[in-house]
């Protein structure tokens, strides 16, 4: 009932420990609290708060114009729903080294099990655009620095992002995330990497669990879940599916309203009330007042 009963720092302890397992962890997208909820309930591993979403439910680009108090808020309601422990997008830390410092506190009191911090310049773009462009190596390492000196719990995840792939190609990439994590990074997230061989690579180069990142659309291929254990992958991303598919329903429940004035041939798509309820755990609230939940739904 209401939040998670689960501590920030023991999703924290269980993230680091899942990472050390050697078994792949697999961190859908969660577009909002109840999607977080969603995910737990049907069994995955984490929760993952992508920045590309945050802007979106916003109704704006994922160019960097999202604050860090407009994150940690929403990545606070997102995390204390789930008893999972959830990673956040902090894009580029929101500012200079001192910035990225503040970042990390705010979101370890926020209840995040971690985040990343990426080597784009300001205005970033999302990952998996044409025209990006990168810090240099010695900005890209104080970012990680800051972040890794701030911090106050050992087992909050600082993981770097890299997206100079696609700018200086694949050697860049592993020259930059070996730099990345000699400067303190947990883990590396090599951004838009375009085959398995150039997550291998990446792997070969690192003794840290690294991400991949499975957006549609995007420049990398749809890996499965094995084929990227398979390469030694760690964590696995799909971070704005969910949002995709429950959008993609909202239009064609939109069209269908305009074509037809009903939803009737629409309600085997939806989500019973039953089953929100039970999501919710409304039942569970009668605990404190049996007026609250006095009623049963029909399925």
């Amino acid at each position: 009932m209401l939040y998670s009963g689960t501590s920030p720092a023991d999703k924290r302890a269980a993230l680091r420990a899942a990472l050390a397992s050697g078994e792949l962890q697999r961190f859908p997208g969660a577009f909002n609290p109840l999607s977080a909820r969603l995910i737990e309930r049907k069994g995955f591993d984490g929760v993952y708060i992508s920045g590309a979403v945050l802007s979106a439910d916003l109704g704006l680009p994922d160019i960097g114009l999202t604050t860090l108090t407009e994150v940690a808020g929403r990545a606070k309601q997102i995390a204390r729903m789930t008893d999972l422990p959830a990673i956040v997008d902090a894009d580029t830390g929101f500012g200079e080294p001192m910035n990225v410092a503040r970042t990390v506190q705010e979101l370890e009191d926020a209840g995040l099990a971690g985040l990343h911090i990426e080597d784009q310049v300001n205005p970033k773009r999302c990952g998996h655009l044409d025209g990006k462009q990168v810090v240099d190596e010695g900005t890209a390492l104080q970012r990680i620095r800051a972040a890794v000196d701030a911090r106050r719990d050992a087992n909050f995840l600082i993981m770097a992002r890299t997206d100079i792939r696609a700018v200086d190609g694949l050697q860049a990439a592993v020259d930059r995330a070996k730099a990345l994590v000699d400067a303190g990074a947990d883990a590396i997230f090599p951004e838009a990497m375009a085959t398995l061989e150039e997550f291998a690579a990446v792997r070969a180069a690192v003794d840290v669990p690294l991400l991949a990142n499975m957006t549609e659309f995007g420049k990398s291929e749809l890996f499965t879940v094995q084929q990227l254990a398979d390469v030694g992958m760690n964590i696995v991303i799909w971070p704005v599916s969910l949002l995709r598919l429950a959008m993609g329903a909202a239009m064609r429940g939109l069209d269908e309203l305009n074509d037809n004035g009903s939803l009737v041939r629409k309600l085997g798509e939806m989500q019973h009330r039953s089953e929100l309820y039970d999501l919710i755990d409304y039942e569970g609230y009668n605990r404190f007042d049996t007026s609250i939940f006095n009623f049963t739904v029909e399925r």
